[in-house]
């Protein structure tokens, strides 16, 4: 397996400092010191601890981007792939996403890191909302589906298995019902 480049290990190395000692924790000097890699090549790749959570947004979209790219082109089939990538077919007790919650920890300490994370969920938004099937039906779907992930991430009353699946199968039918209007 290749290894890794110096920006992806410096990425991973960010993400080990949010997850063990906090968003507070995240400076260039301690990512630097995580990948061991001087400042100066850390700097190379990211000038600003700005640029180096932008670019591990960036690095969290274009998985879920890549994950959206199996869509279909019929109607619903975007929002579809949406609920697919979003929320596993059953419920498991393993953790969500650390990366992505400790991710989250930081654009709230430097709030104009959420710009990004703004346009890619306009983005995404405009796609469904153009998917085919009624706009209202794609929001609805999409918001339960941000709400159910944002539940999961925070571990904030999560369904049991079986609620997990069937509320799941729900917005499935859901979708192929609209898909029928």
């Amino acid at each position: 397996m290749p290894r890794p480049s110096s920006r992806e290990r410096l990425l991973d190395a960010a993400a080990e400092v949010l997850l063990t000692d906090g968003a507070e924790s995240l400076t260039l000097e301690a990512v630097a010191q995580r990948a061991g890699v001087s400042k100066g090549g850390l700097f190379y790749h990211f000038p600003t601890k700005q640029a180096m959570v932008a670019a591990m947004v960036d690095r969290l979209t274009a998985a879920f981007d890549a994950a959206l790219s199996a869509a279909g082109s019929g109607p619903g089939d975007f929002l579809r792939a949406y609920v697919e990538a979003t929320i596993p077919k059953t419920r498991t007790d393993a953790p969500a996403d650390r990366v992505t919650a400790a991710l989250l920890a930081a654009i709230l300490v430097d709030p104009a890191g959420l710009t990004p994370l703004r346009e890619r969920f306009a983005a995404w938004q405009a796609r469904l909302t153009d998917d085919g099937i009624d706009p209202a039906v794609a929001t609805a779907v999409r918001l339960a589906v941000d709400g159910w992930w944002a539940v999961r991430l925070l571990g904030l009353g999560e369904p049991e298995p079986g609620l997990h699946e069937s509320t799941r199968r729900y917005l499935l039918e859901l979708i192929d019902r609209a898909e029928n209007d």
